[in-house]
């Protein structure tokens, strides 16, 4: 149930697009093309296993799980809805 001036199912509309914005983007950033055989980051050598299922890596597991830990979200809503700019 919807209140003020939105339709039902307005707010699971917002939250589904959120989530395909995020799906998206993190599909944007996957690597491609010809993987290394060693880490761009340390030096060390990327198992051939890891190398054959992400094409185009360039980065330990080591490595990339640091970086995967620096990356924040925002919280900002972007679309603007009138029910969050009330709040």
């Amino acid at each position: 149930m919807a209140g003020g001036w939105t339709r039902d199912g307005a707010i699971q509309d917002q939250i589904d697009d959120t989530v395909k914005d995020a799906v998206l983007g993190a599909r944007a950033h996957l690597p491609t093309g010809e993987s290394a055989e060693f880490c761009d980051d340390c030096g060390a050598p990327i198992p051939q296993r890891r190398r054959d299922v992400l094409p185009g890596v360039r980065t330990c597991v080591t490595c990339q799980s640091a970086r995967d830990a620096q990356v924040s979200h925002s919280t900002f809503n972007r679309r603007g809805s009138k029910d969050s700019q009330l709040r």
